[in-house]
Parts: C-alpha cells; structure tokens; sequence
C-alpha cells in the first residue's frame, strides 16, 4: 500500500430525533470523514467518531481535526505499507488520540480490501454474515415517550433494548419498562454517571433482569467497578475504561466487568479491536459492537467488525434511517423483521459513498499530499 493523499471533510449531518445521554442532547453531528488514495487511484474511507465537544471522551471535532490534519496524515503519506495492520505502528508516537488515528487507520483497511477485491469483514477474519442488532435509546421528554420509543423499535424487529440512565432517569424507569416488557433483551447505559456510593441503587436494578449495566462508574476506572461487581448481580459491561487489549486483560483479571463494548474509535482501529476482541474472546467474556451516531461510513466498518467471532451479543449497529432523513452511503443499512444485519460482498466496506451528498453536506475540506 502507497498512500499519495489524505483528504480530510467535516460534514453536518442532522439527526431525525433528538440523542440524549448523561452528557447532553445532540441534534446534529459534525462528522469528519477520512479518504485515502493510493498510486493506482484507489480510495478507502474512514470516519472520526469523536464527538461535537469533549464529554465522551477528551477527543472532538476540533481536537481531531487538527490532529489528522498537522500529524497522523504526514505519517502514513509517501510510505510503502506491508498492510494495513502496520498503520497503526506508523502513528504510534502521536499518543493518545485514538478516534483520529481510527479515521486513517480504518480507511487503510476499506482501501486494502478493495484492492484484493475482497469483502472488508472477511478481510479482518470475520466468521458470520449475518449480526444480531440492537438498538441504543437516548433518554427521552417522558416516560411515555420511551414506552412508545421501545414498541417501535420492538415492531420493527430489535432484538435487544438499550436505555441510556442518569440520576433521577434509572430505577424507576427501568421499573416502568420492565413492567410493560417483561421478556424483551434489556440493559442499561449509564455512561459514568455514578460513582460507588450509588451501590444501593445498582443493586435495586438487580431485581429487573438486566442483560448489563454498562459502564456504571468513572470513565478511566477499572479498581472501582471491580469492587461494584462483586456487590452487585447484574453482570458490568465497560466501555469508555477499554482502550486496549491491555486494558481488557486487566480489567478481566481483576473481575472488573464480564462484558465489554468495543468501538472502533475509541480503541483506535480494526487492528486494535481485534486484539480487544481477541483477549475477551480467550478469557469468555462476550464483546459487541458499540455505536457513536455514525454515518454510513462509520456504521459500514461497525458491521465488518461485528462479523468476528466473539461478538456474540446484539450490538448497536442498527438501521441508517433511525439516525438520518438521507445517509451518505447507498444503499442505506437495513436490518430484518427479525433484527438482523447482513455484512454485504462487495469488496472493502460493501456499500458506495455518495460523493455528491457528501459535497452537499461539506463545511470544510482538506487534501494532504
């Protein structure tokens, strides 16, 4: 692989509802998109799935932007890669600064795959086409709201509920679904919301058959979750504490969750979560795939990553019209009446970029190289 030109493009793309987590409400996403070229005029797309401000994690637009643009751009140009695995090794001295050097390592892999005319979930070793989906619902005006979120969601063929809490939007929520879904797939988001003396609280979800309660404490901790979990029954998903497959490993030898969430961001790359996905898989513990409010960009390279074999759980890799009136990517995702997601054949991430939406959607560009 030779890339002669990185282009970067911030696009805004307007949500059809509304997205609310402990962090805030998000009504549109500044998107920036990565394309790479290489000699023979090949392109590979990747996109930065850092938030509109530093919440999430300490990455965001702006952050990112300058990053990709003054550093990880020049470090991939003009270089003679073996194979997309290796990127990540020509961006390791910028530290830190995972969801941008996801954007360009990504896109290597879209790119590497087409140039073997292979589907990019084979490429990355995928051993299932067809993905469990499950959907991530955003905290809403009220109770009724949710209640009416959920059967929509249910009809059209879900097969696992997520509900994002925060303190005084928990308990007694989640009491209210589980009465009017007894047998639904339910789990709860709490995007580090709490700390441990809410430990009453967690174990009065116990009582709601929960799938998890996903990373319940602080966003860099392990020590204070593992003490959680031996308090509580409800099995511990971290998200925002994994970086690594080093961080994985710890955190599972110290019984600090028994699930994790991978997300290509905020791991830095494919190659990175296959390590992720690797030490889980090794030690029992059961990955799937996290969302960000992707584009179709970002959603394609979720669903190739999602076909590894231990993502056995439904993840948030649902339908592009639950986020956007028109996506960028043709054809749009589409899950089953069974909940379902097919990976697509066609070589590198299987769905075509539309390049005039994307022209449309612009606010700024830059080409490197």
């Amino acid at each position: 692989m030779f890339i002669t030109s990185v282009e970067l493009r911030e696009i805004r793309l307007p949500l059809v509802h509304p997205f609310e987590t402990s962090f805030g409400r998000t009504i549109e996403r500044r998107i920036i998109l990565v394309r790479v070229v290489d000699k023979s005029a090949q392109e590979g797309w990747g996109e930065c799935t850092a938030g509109e401000g530093p919440f999430y994690c300490e990455e965001w637009t702006e952050s990112a932007w300058a990053t990709l643009n003054t550093f990880l751009a020049q470090r991939v140009l003009k270089k003679e890669i073996e194979n997309a695995t290796g990127v990540w090794e020509l961006m390791r001295p910028v530290r830190g600064n995972r969801m941008a050097k996801a954007a360009i390592e990504t896109a290597c892999w879209d790119l590497e795959a087409k140039q073997l005319g292979r589907p990019l979930w084979k490429h990355l070793g995928g051993e299932r086409r067809e993905i469990p989906c499950g959907v991530s619902i955003g905290i809403q005006n009220t109770p009724e709201d949710l209640l009416e979120k959920i059967e929509r969601e249910l009809a059209a063929g879900y097969q696992r509920i997520k509900l994002k809490i925060k303190p005084g939007w928990d308990v007694k929520i989640v009491e209210l679904v589980r009465k009017r879904f007894p047998d639904i797939q339910l789990m709860v988001d709490a995007n580090s919301a709490y700390s441990l003396a809410d430990v009453n609280l967690f174990r009065e979800l116990d009582q709601f058959d929960l799938m998890m309660v996903e990373q319940p404490l602080a966003h860099d901790d392990i020590f204070d979750h593992a003490e959680l979990q031996q308090q509580i029954a409800t099995d511990i998903c971290l998200d925002e504490s994994i970086r690594s497959s080093a961080d994985a490993a710890h955190a599972i030898a110290l019984s600090a969750c028994r699930v994790i969430n991978v997300k290509l961001g905020r791991v830095g790359g494919h190659a990175q979560a296959k390590g992720v996905e690797q030490v889980c898989r090794q030690n029992n513990v059961p990955v799937w795939c996290g969302g960000m409010l992707e584009s179709g960009v970002g959603r394609a390279h979720n669903i190739a990553m999602a076909t590894l074999a231990g993502f056995s759980l439904p993840g948030d890799v649902s339908a592009s019209s639950r986020y956007w009136k028109e996506d960028i990517i043709e054809p749009p995702v589409t899950v089953s009446s069974s909940g379902t997601l097919t990976a697509p054949e066609k070589p590198g991430i299987g769905f075509d970029v539309n390049l005039s939406r994307i022209e449309k959607l612009t606010v700024r560009k830059e080409s490197i190289g």
